[in-house]
């Protein structure tokens, strides 16, 4: 099998001309020798795989040339030497290498020194490397080569010519790899070759080792999708739908699309992050001043002006803020996956206009999606008697327990009511009925059922109550704090078939009846007896023994336990 020479080393440059990205650096390199005002020390530094040792070698060999064109057949090998600082970093290494330099060139008129990673000379042999480099022989040339400039003491700093080499930006990465594509007959996408070079990050390197790696995986035919399937990055279409859900506000959708995203292993800090910058290139778009900072393909950059459209300004100035503020906690927070979650719910709340948003973490009612999930909610019908006068004629006080809401027919005769699950309804109190005395009438009668062909299985007191407790704290859990307490206060006796329970005042019998329906049902079903009823009763006199203040219920307690003043005495106890 033929040996595989990787792109990075078939294809590096070997004359200046063919360095990419870098045309400032190679012009003053290339102006500097034919003026011979090359200086004696020069200090390559920038991000890696951007030409530094590219640039370094092919100097190295330009000024042995006379002038001439570089002849890439002879390499001057007898006048070029290369060290490694990385493994080279001792006194004893700058030392030999001092010696080495006193001896003049054999052929050609310059001995080159390429020292790479030279911050990774120790402190000692900077400081015997500093004589020589300062004043070198004249056939003797340094070109130090560092990513970390930084880490270089000063006084070698000042005795070089510095030379910035930038990152490669992504047009002139994108139009090199499609030269070599060529050259290797590959049918590249322009978009796939994009993706490659955004991925690269500013390192021609790493773009064409990036390149050879998708070229093994999809052979001479390279797509968007084969290169973001391998390279495992978010193509551009996961951005553009998340978006139109957002702006659709649909935010069902958009939590079931972000969790397909994680199921392909993405990372929720690489979405949020990546979402941010889509909304920055919309914001781009949306303007032909500013559409040269657009990096992306002739293909994508039409789908980035068509949604620009459909996107107002304040939306994509504010989604930027949002998403920018999630890209910043997620480090920190502890439950990253919702952080990401509510942002992506607050940001399909930014352009919902059904109702005056109160601030800027404003999420649409979950109400607003009932239909999206649920077509065809349960009903429950319930006989009501309604006196149409009387609802005309009594203001209506909402009660603050949290019930169905239920839709009333407004007519003489007796009516089924539709209570619709999942809506509040608001209480049939009203001012009058708190301060009437006399029993009140049932809101809510249970719907008529025949019952004598059901089961009816015997039961007792403790097992009746365990349930009656375990309804309280069923009620307790989803808030409903008032029937809980209600049914708390006041225990039922259980006699036989009749479970008589006893109410101080007849607005607690009100309010019990109004869940008593749902209530039967469930003790009906548990106790698997259909003929379990309430017989409720109004007593006012046992209203004086419920205590409410401290105070009453200390009196309450001493009743039972007179030592109980003496305790509160003695240790001088408030109540």
């Amino acid at each position: 099998m033929e040996q595989f020479i990787v792109s990075a080393r078939k294809y590096r440059p070997q004359t200046f001309n063919d360095v990419v990205g870098q045309q400032a650096i190679t012009n003053t390199l290339e102006n500097a020798i034919k003026n011979n005002h090359l200086a004696q020390a020069l200090l390559f530094t920038g991000p890696r795989g951007v030409g530094k040792t590219t640039c370094a070698r092919i100097l190295a060999k330009r000024i042995n040339q006379d002038g001439q064109e570089v002849n890439p057949d002879e390499d001057f090998a007898f006048n070029i030497f290369e060290l490694d600082a990385a493994s080279n970093n001792s006194v004893d290494d700058i030392r030999s290498l001092t010696d080495q330099v006193r001896i003049p060139p054999q052929t050609g008129q310059y001995k080159v020194y390429i020292i790479d990673e030279v911050h990774m000379l120790s402190q000692a042999a900077f400081n015997a490397f500093l004589k020589t480099l300062e004043e070198p022989p004249a056939h003797a040339i340094f070109i130090l080569a560092t990513t970390e400039k930084h880490k270089i003491i000063p006084t070698i700093l000042s005795r070089c010519q510095i030379f910035d080499f930038k990152r490669i930006n992504v047009l002139d990465a994108k139009n090199y790899l499609k030269q070599i594509a060529a050259q290797e007959n590959i049918d590249a996408d322009d978009d796939a070759l994009h993706v490659i070079a955004q991925k690269a990050d500013g390192a021609m390197r790493d773009a064409l080792s990036i390149f050879d790696r998708v070229v093994s995986f999809s052979g001479n035919k390279l797509t968007r999708q084969a290169v973001a399937e391998n390279l495992n990055v978010l193509d551009y279409d996961s951005y553009f739908k998340t978006t139109d859900l957002l702006l659709e506000n649909n935010i069902p959708q958009v939590l079931i699309h972000f969790n397909e995203i994680l199921g392909k292993g993405f990372d929720g800090h690489h979405f949020i992050s990546g979402l941010a910058s889509h909304f920055r290139d919309l914001l781009v778009a949306k303007d032909k001043a500013t559409l040269d900072l657009l990096e992306v393909g002739d293909t994508a950059k039409k789908q980035y002006l068509e949604q620009a459209i459909k996107a107002s300004m304040s939306f994509l100035i504010s989604a930027i803020d949002m998403a920018n503020d999630c890209d910043l906690k997620y480090r920190t927070s502890k439950n990253q996956r919702l952080l990401v979650e509510l942002t992506l719910m607050q940001l399909a709340s930014i352009s919902y206009e059904g109702e005056k948003k109160k601030s800027k973490s404003f999420i649409i009612p979950s109400i607003n999606f009932i239909g999206l999930t649920s077509k065809n909610p349960t009903e429950k019908k319930l006989d009501v008697n309604v006196n149409e006068k009387n609802i005309a004629s009594k203001p209506s006080v909402q009660s603050p327990l949290k019930t169905t809401p239920t839709k009333i027919s407004l007519e003489k005769k007796t009516k089924p009511v539709v209570v619709q699950e999942g809506r509040r309804r608001s209480s049939a109190l009203s001012l009058n009925s708190i301060h009437k005395k006399p029993t009140t009438k049932k809101s809510i009668v249970e719907t008529t059922e025949n019952h004598e062909d059901l089961p009816k299985d015997p039961f007792t007191e403790s097992q009746f109550l365990k349930l009656w407790d375990d309804y309280i704290l069923k009620l307790n859990k989803n808030g409903e704090k008032i029937i809980a307490s209600i049914m708390n206060a006041n225990r039922p006796k259980v006699n036989v078939e009749n479970i008589e329970i006893v109410f101080p005042n007849g607005m607690m019998e009100a309010e019990f009846n109004k869940m008593k329906p749902k209530l039967l049902r469930y003790l009906r079903e548990k106790l698997n007896n259909y003929s379990v009823d309430f017989k409720s009763i109004v007593n006012e006199e046992n209203e004086k023994k419920f205590a409410y203040t401290p105070q009453e219920k200390y009196n309450k307690l001493l009743e039972k336990n007179k030592t109980l003043a003496k305790l509160k005495n003695t240790f001088k106890l408030d109540l």
